[in-house]
């Protein structure tokens, strides 16, 4: 007879975890919750945000490593696989949570935006999600999940401007990952998540009229200051479960997607 399986989720998993840069980043309650399932964290951060990861990584259950990733940095990338190689051997999952656009690009300057800076946002905040799972897809030889952090791209929103034409592009990028990485065992699937009170969310003047808009018009509600949300989801994505899951976006997001007006409309 078999042993029953593990009431732990991610039981046994290795998880690579970008984007934590404080505990309220999103990235930071979903190492949390994985930890609290079972799974072992690494943790990636860069320059002097790094000091910033190292003190929120000491509030885990768990300590964890954190190593140096600097996705503007092509030879991050290599020296990354080569450091969880050597730490792991192999990799079970990843968490790609990497945003940034510029000043210019978002806040309504759409139009005036410079080419540099649009192209600077596409690269952090979708190209970054292509050179990470090809850097570490080679440790991933039985298969595995890579999961990245969207936000609704089908629609334009207030200041989110050259975000949201990076949004667009990483989940086309992530349906061109699902063609090349399915045939090796590995998934990949976004998680769509309503506004949340994070450092990234600062930068947009107008963040607490989306979450007004939201909690308005979500069904369910929504709390922009609870994470928490996020991460059961995320943790599905990234076990067993889901083994036949890839090339979804899985809206977190009350039923925000789903209605065309506020639910006072339809009372």
């Amino acid at each position: 007879m078999s042993a029953p399986p593990s009431a732990e989720l991610l039981s046994g998993k290795r998880l690579l975890v970008t984007g934590v840069a404080t505990r309220k980043s999103i990235a930071y309650a979903f190492a949390q919750a994985a930890q609290r399932q079972g799974a072992e964290v690494v943790l990636t951060s860069f320059g002097r945000v790094r000091r910033l990861t190292e003190r929120a990584a000491k509030g885990l259950d768990t300590p964890v490593r954190v190593l140096e990733l600097d996705v503007n940095e092509p030879a991050d990338f290599p020296r990354l696989q080569a450091e969880l190689r050597e730490h792991w051997g192999t990799l079970d999952g990843v968490l790609h949570s990497v945003a940034f656009a510029p000043q210019d690009a978002i806040g309504g300057h759409f139009l005036e935006t410079p080419p540099e800076s649009a192209e600077l946002a596409f690269r952090i905040s979708a190209f970054s999600l292509k050179a990470l799972a090809a850097a570490l897809a080679p440790l991933m030889p039985r298969g595995g999940s890579i999961v990245g952090m969207d936000f609704s791209a089908e629609r334009a929103w207030p200041d989110y401007d050259w975000m949201g034409v990076s949004k667009a592009a990483l989940e086309a990028i992530s349906r061109y990952l699902v063609r090349d990485l399915g045939p090796h065992g590995i998934r990949v699937n976004l998680v769509s998540s309503g506004p949340l009170r994070t450092l990234a969310a600062s930068a947009l003047g107008r963040f607490y009229e989306f979450a007004d808009m939201w909690n308005l018009r979500a069904p369910l509600g929504w709390d922009p200051g609870n994470p928490q949300v996020v991460t059961g989801p995320i943790c599905f994505l990234l076990s067993d479960l889901s083994t036949g899951v890839s090339g979804e976006i899985l809206h977190v997001d009350g039923g925000f997607n789903a209605i065309a007006a506020s639910p006072s409309v339809h009372r």
